[in-house]
């Protein structure tokens, strides 16, 4: 078996599995020696910038000098993003490798009569093999899905544990409300394990002190008066930190949208929680921050051209947000697409109603999660008086777009799928 067959194998599972329990995750780990034993893991949950905070940690602890595996999702354009050390994306010859090691033990499995693997978890699997055979220090480890019964649950004592914002997203599988669904993220904390979170929604953080409380775990919560922006521009944000473990530090995260203030700042505060020694420098952690890359959250690929993976309502307030810290005078255009199980006239109305646009193109993403452009145009013109072109391939509507910007801003929204799809379409025509 190759690189390629290896991945196109793990993309064809999730037509013929179903979600299994934590059982059937324990005993792939088992069999696999429980390679996550040993290693110093993050765990990070959350509805909205959970990806952005394992970025920020990771960054800094490459900064400290320290060996640190990075497993997030969903990739954008290869496989191999998901898994990542010292903020460099694993190679082919690893992944196959870590991959090859699971499929015996799948093979294992079902001869014993256990369930096949679901795709999630063959993927955490092969990223705690891969960062086990490269020796990392710490994993910074995102969820896939909730927490509570998400297969990277099985880790049993991290260092530590994040939350970031919750809001309603994925209700059918989580819950219809906040409260519901912030018990389902908050099902990661373990016995005695620290408990840093967005203290921002009173009812989110009653769920998570609640359990908090009854597993005997410290919490940090963050709340909205310990940071203040002090300057926003179109590449980057200042602002003050203010908090037990920092006196009105200046901080400046690379992305224009102010919900990375908050998520900087989860990632800063987790650090000295976990660097009980003290070891990792000031001025470490804030170059850690200002170096964070993370693609397609507010991600500027070309001059005026930025990428934002906002998908449910919560971001996309934040995108709207950010829209209104545009200087007026530069015109705005929106290529748009987004996928069939989101609420995205719900999505459309929010921009629309709050942002100033003057351009509008949707495309569509293909598969068996397509919403047609035509579609989409209907829902756009109902809602926005600019002009509103359909473009069902995504390459021609992105060169569309790049036009109509002229020396404006361009914002590429709806779905981390049509981020991808942009990413490899610059990769291949604007390099």
């Amino acid at each position: 078996m190759n690189y390629t067959e290896a991945v196109e194998y793990v993309l064809s599972v999730p037509k013929f599995t179903k979600k299994n329990k934590l059982e059937n995750t324990i005993e792939l780990m088992e069999r696999l020696g429980r390679p996550e034993r040993g290693m110093k893991i993050i765990h990070v949950a959350g509805t909205n910038g959970k990806g952005s905070v394992c970025a920020f940690l990771s960054s800094i602890l490459d900064k400290a000098d320290k060996r640190v595996g990075l497993f997030t999702s969903p990739h954008l354009v290869k496989i191999n993003e998901r898994f990542q050390i010292n903020n460099v994306p694993i190679s082919d010859e690893a992944f196959l490798g870590a991959y090859r090691q699971v499929w015996a033990a799948i093979e294992e499995m079902q001869e014993d009569g256990f369930f096949h693997p679901t795709y999630f978890e063959i993927l955490f699997a092969v990223a705690m093999v891969a960062f086990k055979e490269a020796d990392v220090e710490y994993v910074v480890l995102e969820t896939g899905l909730g927490g509570r019964l998400d297969a990277t649950n099985i880790v049993e004592k991290p260092l530590a544990v994040i939350i970031t914002s919750i809001s309603l997203d994925h209700t059918e599988i989580l819950g219809d409300t906040i409260a519901k669904i912030a018990f389902e993220k908050a099902g990661i904390i373990k016995e005695g394990v620290p408990v840093i979170y967005d203290g921002r929604n009173t009812n989110v953080a009653e769920v998570i002190e609640k359990r908090a409380k009854e597993l005997h775990a410290q919490t940090y919560p963050l709340y909205e008066e310990m940071y203040e922006i002090l300057v926003n521009t179109d590449k980057s944000i200042d602002f003050s930190l203010n908090c037990s473990y920092y006196k009105n530090v200046r901080v400046t995260v690379p992305y224009i949208a102010p919900y990375q203030v908050v998520n900087s700042s989860l990632a800063m505060l987790a650090i000295k929680v976990i660097d009980l020694k003290q070891e990792i420098q000031l001025q470490t952690i804030v170059d850690g921050i200002a170096y964070t890359t993370w693609a397609g959250r507010m991600e500027t690929v070309m001059p005026g051209v930025i990428l934002d993976g906002a998908h449910n309502a919560a971001g996309v307030d934040e995108f709207v947000k950010t829209l209104g810290r545009v200087d007026s005078r530069r015109k705005v255009v929106l290529l748009f697409s987004a996928v069939v199980e989101k609420n995205y006239e719900s999505m459309i109305e929010s921009i629309c109603k709050s942002a100033k646009l003057d351009e509008v193109i949707v495309t569509e993403i293909q598969g068996d999660r397509i919403v047609p452009a035509e579609q989409l145009a209907d829902i756009f013109q109902r809602y926005t008086q600019a002009a509103v072109t359909e473009i069902p391939d995504i390459k021609e509507a992105f060169a569309k777009a790049l036009d109509k910007r002229q020396d404006g801003l361009l914002f590429c929204v709806g779905s981390l799928y049509l981020v991808g799809e942009i990413k490899g379409i610059i990769e291949e025509n604007y390099k």
